[in-house]
């Protein structure tokens, strides 16, 4: 890992928190790709849970049916973003309109968050410990020890634009993606388990104006001093 000055048996997560479209994929694979360590989306987790929860015929609001689906699935990361379930790349399945609707839901169920946070982080020990951690509870709840903590923002107005072309934003309009944006917001934001919000001691940045490059450099900056 070059250019961090570290304990060398201590393990560097870096953990990448914020809400949807304020560039953490971006981020968080040139950050990793940057450092050599492994990239790891936490969201993905939870369209997944809501993927085979559909396929299972499991209602997103019954939350035992949704840890049954889980029970036993093999899951793992290929480059570009591709997310693998028993060696399929689903990852364009999960990124579906069907699956972004209903994904605050599923992942509201405090046994499904306390299961997938389990994996997680298993899925960061079994890959050495070191791993650039993308997603909504990472520097809370997830790996609240990470010596390096991110919370990335930006207007809702400048993410639904950013959103624009992705899967999940098929045949929506702009105001209807802001809406649907700004309800996902409040739904992670208000709910009982893991909330998403900044950990205290995260380095807030403001993504409206800025390039991922210009974010990249600030993370690897924060990387630098650890």
């Amino acid at each position: 890992m070059a250019g961090v000055c570290r304990d060398p048996g201590a393990d560097v997560v870096v953990a990448i928190d914020g809400p949807s479209g304020v560039g953490k994929s971006t981020v968080a694979r040139a950050v990793a790709a940057a450092l050599g360590i492994p990239h790891l989306d936490t969201g993905a987790y939870y369209r997944l849970a809501t993927l085979v929860s559909f396929e299972a015929g499991v209602d997103p609001g019954d939350e035992a049916g949704i840890l049954r689906a889980l029970d036993g699935i093999r899951v793992d990361f290929g480059g570009d973003g591709r997310m693998l379930l028993g060696g399929e790349d689903v990852a364009d399945r999960i990124r579906g309109p069907e699956v972004t609707a209903a994904v605050s839901q599923v992942s509201a169920h405090a046994a499904v968050r306390r299961a997938i946070v389990a994996m997680q982080r298993a899925w960061v020990s079994d890959h050495g410990g070191d791993a650039v951690v993308e997603g909504r509870d990472i520097g809370t709840v997830v790996f609240p020890e990470a010596p390096v903590k991110v919370y990335l923002t930006a207007s809702v107005a400048v993410r639904a634009d950013r959103r624009a072309g992705d899967p999940e934003a098929a045949g929506l309009t702009r105001d209807e993606l802001i809406a649907q944006m700004t309800r996902r917001d409040h739904l992670d934001s208000s709910r009982a388990n893991s909330p998403l919000r900044p950990a205290a001691d995260a380095v807030v940045v403001d993504t409206s104006h800025l390039t991922a490059a210009a974010v990249v450099r600030q993370v690897l900056d924060l990387v630098g001093r650890v």
